[in-house]
């Protein structure tokens, strides 16, 4: 009876805690010109305010939530066609082409999306369509269309694809910004096999502002312990008013299956990145110029007379880049920017990065024993131009302290190497076996073709990108590498 008792209590102490939550009402997104941002919905659509009494209104409201979301989830089936060289024992001791024979056979990989205007333009994940030769969107009804990409940025893992047509059911984009962790969530994708497309999984969001997985460049993941599995990728993590918060895009796992931490791109800065790609082809990204010189704990702070605890040091300023230029110096603290408090570095780079090149912003700064405001008009992100701007001694301190050479991908090369021309990147073209890299399974003739999802087509992107990582404080990056028409990913220690 005790059990009894305890068991109706709990059940009615779940009912008030999910008392005021909204019904989400379907979105209305309007059509767009093709030449111009799609229209998506940014702004909460108003809710009935139906107050959830019983168990059966929360389990309504979740309902409605699916009903409402699914159908702007799409499924994405793409088609690879990958060479594999024959493996004969012969070729070891001839030097013909029978032995040297290359076999092709078409890879198809599945992945998720979201449709983010009712004219056609979707938000996936880079890594699903990356290399693909054909593209299709299977809709919530069946429907397939073909998809074109309208651009992408490894850098982010975001990408943009548009169908034709015009009569398509679009999600509202919520405010990223604005999550708090323990607000129920719902992710929505095709995991696994087409034939569990819009499966719906329910959890809350156990984190915000991930960083340091080594995934991307740019880092600042929503965590959530709603299941993700493979092929959630691109999928849509949605809250409680039916919004798009977040693109799903990866797992932490020991099995390869949801182990609940899954990780979501947040929708502030897909949205970002969305409408540089579609008005400009590309997206640019701020750059200030300085580097990472620790974070500010008790010891450091009780040193320096700050009497909180957060904020970074300036480790090193750039001579001649927007710090530099602005006044910045080594040994500053980095207190705020443009009024928010600092919570991270990563999270600091992340709202630089985000910042177009040529817009200002203001840092908050502590300099022996003052604090002051200092404006910094941003550079672009260029690691072309931070590798030109190293010299002989810099670089070759760099390349010691990776352990491997890198040298241009030439036409010749892809051929001894039985590489398609459309194959970019970088090979390495020396590395000591006594080095981590080495270890790690880096070999000579590797071709590498992204750095922390940069994309990388020179040995200068390929320095200048390590090069900005480092002096960022970064300790690890994953490499994708290109081993006999083979991708594998490779992770080295900076």
């Amino acid at each position: 009876m005790d059990r009894i008792k305890i068991a109706v209590a709990i059940l009615f102490t779940a009912i008030s805690f999910f008392i005021g939550f909204n019904i989400a009402n379907e979105n209305n997104s309007q059509v767009t010109e093709s030449n111009t941002l799609p229209a998506y919905n940014t702004e909460v659509n108003p809710s009935e305010n139906i107050p959830i009494t019983s168990l059966r209104d929360l389990n309504d409201a979740f309902v409605d939530i699916a009903e409402s979301t699914n159908p702007t989830v799409v499924t994405i089936t793409t088609t690879q066609t990958v060479s594999v060289r024959q493996q004969n024992p012969l070729a070891f001791f001839f030097d013909d082409p029978r032995y040297r024979q290359e076999r092709e056979f078409q890879r198809d990989g599945l992945g998720s999306g979201v449709i983010v205007s009712n004219d056609g333009y979707i938000i996936t994940n880079n890594h699903v369509i990356d290399g693909a030769e054909e593209i299709r969107v299977i809709l919530y009804g069946g429907d397939e269309l073909e998809a074109e990409i309208v651009g992408t940025d490894p850098a982010s893992d975001i990408a943009v694809l548009r169908v034709d047509s015009d009569d398509l059911s679009a999600i509202s984009l919520g405010n990223s910004d604005e999550i708090r962790v323990g607000e129920m969530v719902m992710a929505i994708g095709s995991p696994l096999d087409r034939q569990f497309a819009h499966t719906v999984s329910k959890g809350i969001v156990s984190a915000s502002g991930r960083s340091s997985l080594g995934l991307n460049q740019f880092e600042s993941y929503i965590q959530t312990d709603a299941a993700i599995n493979p092929g959630n990728s691109g999928g849509a993590l949605v809250n409680m008013d039916g919004e798009l918060i977040g693109i799903n895009t990866a797992i932490a796992s020991r099995s390869g299956g949801s182990q609940g931490i899954g990780f979501a791109i947040p929708v502030n800065m897909v949205r970002n990145v969305m409408e540089a790609l579609i008005m400009d082809g590309r997206v640019t990204r701020g750059y200030l110029g300085i580097s990472h010189g620790g974070d500010v704990d008790d010891t450091m702070a009780r040193a320096l007379g700050l009497d909180q605890t957060r904020g970074f040091v300036i480790g090193e300023v750039v001579p001649d880049e927007p710090a530099d230029k602005a006044g910045l110096e080594s040994g500053d603290v980095v207190l705020s920017i443009n009024g928010n408090n600092i919570t991270s570095w990563n999270a600091f780079r992340v709202e630089v990065a985000n910042s177009s090149p040529g817009s200002e912003i203001t840092l908050g700064i502590f300099r022996d024993g003052e604090r002051m405001s200092i404006d910094v008009e941003l550079g672009e992100f260029e690691p072309e131009g931070i590798a030109e701007s190293m010299n002989n001694d810099e670089m070759e301190e760099l390349k010691e302290t990776l352990g491997f050479d890198v040298d241009e991908l030439t036409d010749a090369i892809r051929g001894q190497l039985n590489l398609e021309s459309s194959v970019q990147g970088t090979i390495v073209s020396a590395i000591s076996q006594s080095s981590r890299p080495y270890r790690q399974g880096l070999r000579r003739g590797d071709v590498i073709s992204q750095v922390a999802r940069q994309q990388i087509t020179s040995p200068d992107e390929f320095y200048g990108t390590i090069r900005s990582l480092m002096q960022e404080g970064t300790e690890a990056a994953l490499l994708r590498v290109n081993r006999q028409g083979r991708n594998i990913f490779i992770a080295i220690e900076l």
